[in-house]
């Protein structure tokens, strides 16, 4: 389980940083630029919602592992 939350959220910030390369930073909220925007977002939540479920998987461990 640890090794595909790993995967998943390397996958997540590889395309935020995908996302990253289709901002026109002279208007990054119109046209497809803020498909980028909107994407980046959501794939940042994604790996921060995947870094709190490993951190939870650890801390139930350690606490039935006691």
């Amino acid at each position: 389980m640890k090794i595909f939350i790993r995967i998943m959220m390397a996958l997540a910030f590889v395309m935020a940083i995908f996302n990253a390369t289709k901002i026109d930073f002279e208007a990054p909220l119109e046209g497809d630029s803020s498909v980028a925007v909107i994407g980046i977002l959501a794939s940042l939540s994604a790996f921060l919602l995947l870094l709190i479920l490993l951190l939870s998987k650890k801390i139930a461990s350690k606490i039935n592992g006691n």
